[in-house]
């Protein structure tokens, strides 16, 4: 009899196969035995039996058959911005891989199916049980793996993903790639794949300002490889600093969704600013008011606008997360910097202010530490009001031709977001409840990864279902762009 060879099954099929071995925890050549194994021993019942054999045939069926394959593949693909699409993660030895273990964890939450191959020297930093866990997927290592290669696996593998992804890229993977050589299986995947290539470099500042590295990059970049990051910062060696430390996963998954999206770019040609994170208004040089917005949905805001193709400039108050790919950001602290940096970049297309501005803030600032002194009461705090960013630019001279504001409440969200909407001269409010009982996971939507929002405009309210902050972000970004093309600024 001869031996499954799951290159040769229909994509759909394939799909199918790696969604149920990424569920069990297999790679889908062990699902396949397992399933026809159980099917042998009678541990799968007739009802089951049927079941897959009826969504097996429904996907191989003809076009024409009575349910689409689409409709299908919409119900085994995880929903999100990679949803269905195949990478294949090369892990680089350097102390950054164990970055690579959050990147399998961002990449497979937005639906993407990740298999990993790792150098002896990634081993040596992170293992491949917690990389396999990670990725519900065989890690291979091996070159001549007898198992693997039975059927030229390093060439199936090259070809069966959408994106090569090498993170953390060495000095080593990139001389190797760039001079044509194959001696691990690494290398002999990225010199065997007809597919885009990613890479996350990652190295000591002075092995990544090498005058040889220098080489191998603009070497790469002539053949077409896409490069995200270095990074300039504190190394992992005591007291080296600069630039080599790898991209954040987020700012990779960024440069993934930008590779591979493969949609129609309505916003090119579009100058959209957004406003994300909070603001901090100093009391004192250590101490200043501010609020819980981590700025994730801004942030996701500005990345899908730019993948839609949109000229996108963020301001950002302080946050923990990385900027956008693809975006130009600029960093501010308080109200007032943030609604100077805003009317700076006046005229543009269309405005959307998630930002969390503080209402208000310390009249005077003191310029040293406020300190506790014995028998006196708290100091007295006198506060004055922030500049209102939303209604400044949505009564502007140069106000956009689209401004959308969010509204985050605790209490009476429509009522609000509707009052909102009037006073402050926006198009959009977004409103989304805040409160403990939103529902939205153990630690509510502001820091969180959900949200649950609704659109309200002066034709009504629309609500939408709760999704992840990317999932907003991505349909918001859609209905901005479908509003734009009856405007013209």
């Amino acid at each position: 009899m001869a031996s499954i060879t799951i290159r040769n099954l229909d994509d759909e099929v394939k799909e199918l196969l790696r969604r149920l071995a990424a569920e069990n925890n297999r790679s889908m050549e062990e699902q396949a035995r397992v399933m026809i194994r159980a099917a042998v021993d009678g541990q799968i019942g007739p009802g089951r039996i049927d079941q897959i054999e009826k969504t097996l045939r429904e996907l191989t069926s003809s076009p024409s058959a009575a349910t689409p394959v689409a409709a299908l593949a919409g119900k085994i693909v995880p929903r999100g911005t990679l949803s269905g699409k195949r990478i294949l993660l090369i892990i680089g030895g350097g102390i950054a891989a164990y970055k690579a273990l959050d990147l399998i964890r961002r990449l497979r939450e937005r639906g993407a199916a990740v298999r990993v191959v790792m150098t002896a020297a990634a081993q040596e930093f992170v293992t491949t049980l917690s990389v396999g866990a990670l990725s519900a997927d065989h890690v291979f290592t091996e070159l001549f793996d007898r198992n693997d290669e039975h059927d030229v696996g390093h060439i199936r593998l090259s070809r069966e993903a959408d994106l090569l992804v090498v993170a953390p890229a060495t000095a080593d993977l990139m001389a190797k790639l760039a001079n044509g050589h194959a001696n691990d299986l690494a290398s002999t995947v990225l010199l065997a794949t007809d597919k885009p290539v990613l890479m996350a470099p990652a190295m000591n500042p002075k092995m990544w300002s090498h005058l040889a590295t220098r080489r191998n990059r603009a070497t790469l970049g002539k053949d077409g490889v896409t490069f995200v990051g270095p990074a300039r910062g504190e190394m992992a060696e005591s007291n080296e600093a600069g630039e080599g430390r790898m991209a954040e996963p987020l700012e990779i998954v960024a440069a993934v969704e930008a590779l591979l999206y493969a949609g129609p770019k309505p916003l090119t040609g579009r100058k959209i600013i957004v406003t994300s994170g909070p603001t901090h208004e100093p009391i004192d040089p250590v101490r200043y008011i501010a609020n819980r917005s981590s700025g994730k949905q801004g942030h996701a805001i500005a990345a899908a606008l730019a993948r839609l193709g949109a000229d996108v400039r963020l301001v950002s108050g302080p946050v923990s997360i990385a900027d956008p790919a693809g975006v130009k950001t600029i960093h501010v602290e308080r109200a007032q910097e943030m609604r100077d940096a805003v009317e700076r970049l006046l005229p543009a297309d269309a405005a959307v202010f998630v930002a969390a501005v503080a209402d208000w803030r310390s009249e005077n600032s003191a310029g040293e530490k406020i300190k506790k002194v014995a028998g006196e009461g708290p100091p007295v705090l006198r506060m004055v009001e922030n500049p209102d960013i939303l209604a400044g630019v949505g009564h502007h001279s140069q106000r956009p031709g689209l401004v959308v504001g969010f509204a985050a409440e605790t209490q009476d969200l429509l009522r609000n977001a509707q009052a909102k909407l009037a006073k402050k001269g926006a198009d959009l409010i977004v409103a989304n409840d805040v409160s403990h009982e939103s529902g939205i996971g153990p630690s509510g939507v502001m820091g969180g990864d959900r949200n649950r929002v609704r659109i309200v405009s002066k034709a009504g309210v629309e609500e939408w279902p709760e999704m992840t902050k990317d999932e907003v972000a991505a349909r918001l970004a859609a209905l901005i762009a479908e509003r734009l093309k009856a405007i013209v600024v």
